[in-house]
């Protein structure tokens, strides 16, 4: 049971390893997606047909039809990644043995729907991957096993996840391998250290600059690729703010440093080595790409010359002032 890439690649792990049948795939409705709304297979669904696997994709557990379809399979196991749906005591009491989950982060920490959002939003250098027994009561059940992740300076959510995935699949296998040998160790959780990490809001991702520079730098990690982190920039006193999202960078000077003289949190301070320089409350952080607003992701370069008319020299800008050095975040 999942949905997204995430749980596309445990899948792959599973059967690639050949530790288990995989006698069906769940997973979510197809969705709109794109500019023509068309409803395109997700991830999981994708790969299961190509692997000749039969696919099922109920709204909801709510009815009894349901979990009598899935009944039908006669499961020993439940193996669930990214699902992204509740399931009820009902469907977990479905299989002989037990249900199983994949989750992204060293439990008992890091409870719910974004762990590695949350992990790299908090500075955090290390995550794993957790396979758990499932039970009502969310990602709170016995460890199976577990193996953590060491988070890189340069790493985001998308790479992390990249990461995690692959190895949470090949964890998985590992621990059926072992359950089909003998009966498995439990460890229950303790619960005095739990943490819960939140589903991301779209308003979170919004950078501020009125931050130290580490600050900034997680929070750009943490949101990219999606939704991305973003700021806005004014280019003219008579137009609304530009909406634009950074792609993640460097910060420029040591954490606890100051920004430059007379420049505050926010302001665009120029280019340097291909980076647009922003200062924030520590110093500056140096972003490579951008991506305004209905428009593709560009260099720095491009943005500092088609919105804010900073060109290289024989470049013609498209808009904005001539001046980057007053040009400031809103």
């Amino acid at each position: 049971m999942g949905t997204p890439d995430f749980a596309a690649a445990v899948l792959r792990g599973v059967l690639g390893a050949g530790a288990c049948q995989v006698v069906a795939v769940y997973t979510q409705p197809d969705r709109p997606c794109g500019r023509g709304q068309a409803c395109r297979p997700g991830p999981v669904k994708t790969l299961a047909l190509e692997k000749g696997l039969p696919v099922l994709q109920p709204a909801d557990f709510k009815s009894s039809d349901e979990v009598a379809r899935l009944a039908t399979f006669e499961p020993d196991l439940l193996l669930v990644a990214a699902y992204g749906m509740l399931l009820p005591q009902a469907v977990l009491d479905v299989p002989k043995i037990m249900p199983i989950n994949v989750h992204a982060s060293l439990l008992p920490g890091y409870r719910g729907a974004a762990p590695v959002q949350r992990a790299i939003l908090n500075g955090d250098t290390v995550t794993g991957a957790t396979i758990m027994r499932m039970v009502k009561a969310l990602d709170a059940g016995p460890i199976l096993a577990q193996r953590a992740l060491t988070i890189g300076f340069d790493d985001d959510a998308g790479t992390i996840l990249s990461q995690m995935a692959a190895m949470g699949g090949t964890l998985l296998a590992e621990t059926l391998t072992r359950m089909a040998a003998g009966p498995i160790l439990e460890i229950p959780q303790d619960e005095s250290r739990a943490s819960y990490a939140a589903k991301i809001g779209k308003a979170e991702a919004e950078i501020r600059f009125d931050r130290p520079t580490m600050d900034v730098h997680n929070r750009i990690r943490a949101f990219s690729p999606k939704p991305g982190a973003f700021f806005h920039v004014r280019l003219r006193p008579d137009a609304p703010p530009l909406r634009v999202i950074a792609a993640p960078g460097r910060p420029e000077s040591a954490p606890g440093g100051t920004p430059p003289e007379g420049a505050g949190p926010g302001t665009v301070l120029g280019l340097a080595d291909g980076n647009l320089r922003v200062a924030c409350a520590d110093g500056v952080y140096r972003i490579p790409r951008l991506r305004p607003a209905g428009k593709k992701e560009m260099s720095a370069e491009a943005f500092a010359c088609g919105y804010l008319g900073k060109c290289p020299e024989g470049a013609s800008p498209v808009c904005g002032p001539d001046d980057l050095d007053t040009m400031a975040t809103t």
